[in-house]
């Protein structure tokens, strides 16, 4: 996990705000980066520390919106929390703002501690975004380092087998299955069925080929054939 503090990106055409959303943000000592179109954010190299995005909606000129830009983010599974900010807001447009996920919708003019608490409430919803990846990262490269039929043991464990049935689904003895899966208990460092279920769930969407593989009869072998989309 990063050690970097967090980083607060304001994107507002408003210079005189921009100046004073970054003042706010210097004296509560957060860094801050300031933009002035969507544009100038789209070429920024994003911290990878936790973050947030204080957003206003409307641009002049071609430059895209607010709502495009937290569209094309979500789009390239850029997760940054937005807080949206906004001088000739309407309904309609907060609440699609935040049915897409935005923090906070704050209209113009706000007070400094409304805009405070909203910035740090998006800077924890990103440092735990990145904890959740870092223990799905550790998961994901534990599994890699069982073998095949140690993979397939887990996999089948974490749908509620007992080893005389993953012995039959995998068409091996009994015995064989409680040696592997000792095994598989000792790399990953769990002792219980219940700590296999979480594990297993943390990484579900990468494994979801392999756990087929692994529920095949004539005791197929599976294969995971890359690591986690995203987490690398």
């Amino acid at each position: 996990m990063s050690t970097r503090p967090p980083t607060i990106y304001v994107i507002d055409d408003d210079e005189q705000i921009r100046t004073l959303l970054g003042d706010i943000c210097h004296d509560a000592g957060l860094e801050v980066k300031l933009f002035g179109s969507t544009d100038e954010f789209l070429v920024e190299q994003l911290s990878d520390g936790p973050s947030c995005l204080v957003l206003d909606v409307r641009f002049p000129g071609t430059a895209p919106t607010g709502l495009d830009l937290q569209r094309t983010l979500a789009d390239s599974g850029v997760l940054v929390p937005i807080v949206f900010i906004s001088g000739h807001s309407d309904i309609r447009t907060s609440v699609e703002a935040m049915k897409r996920g935005a923090v906070e919708f704050l209209p113009k003019p706000f007070r400094e501690q409304e805009f405070l608490d909203a910035v740090r409430l998006g800077v924890e919803r990103d440092r735990r975004r990145l904890e959740r990846e870092l223990v799905v990262r550790q998961a994901w490269q534990r599994f890699e380092e069982l073998t095949s039929r140690e993979r397939d043991i887990l996999l089948l464990m974490a749908e509620g087998l007992v080893a005389k049935q993953i012995a039959a689904r995998l068409n091996v003895s009994e015995v064989t299955v409680k040696v592997h899966r000792a095994r598989m208990m000792r790399k990953l460092q769990l002792r219980s069925p219940i700590e296999v279920v979480r594990l297993v769930d943390s990484i579900r969407p990468n494994v979801a080929t392999t756990r087929q593989g692994a529920v095949a009869s004539n005791g197929a072998k599976s294969h995971v054939a890359s690591s986690p989309s995203g987490l690398a």
